[in-house]
């Protein structure tokens, strides 16, 4: 089975419950042991946010149910690290 270190999410929620709440919830889902939310754009009735989970065994379906749950939709997943050790993007010489 795999393990997930990072996962991250690009996701569109309403309005509430709030950015503070959301990261709140996941935070508190077996395996995660850090939580990053950015806000990128609002809307009328909905938030696209970028969430950036971190842990030990993250569960991508209990993430997804969690946020779900919430009202909330995973457009994508961004990035995800997994194994024994959380790699760093390394930038290149195409990069700049």
């Amino acid at each position: 089975m795999t393990r997930i270190r990072r996962l991250v999410l690009d996701v569109l929620k309403p309005h509430h419950p709030s950015t503070i709440e959301l990261a709140g919830k996941l935070s508190g889902v077996d395996g995660v042991m850090g939580v990053n939310i950015g806000l990128y754009e609002v809307d009328q009735r909905t938030e696209n946010i970028k969430i950036t989970i971190e842990g030990d065994n993250i569960e991508y379906d209990v993430v997804k149910q969690e946020l779900e749950k919430l009202g909330a939709v995973i457009h994508s997943i961004d990035e995800v690290a997994a194994g024994s050790l959380l790699v760093e993007e390394v930038e290149t010489l195409q990069d700049r």
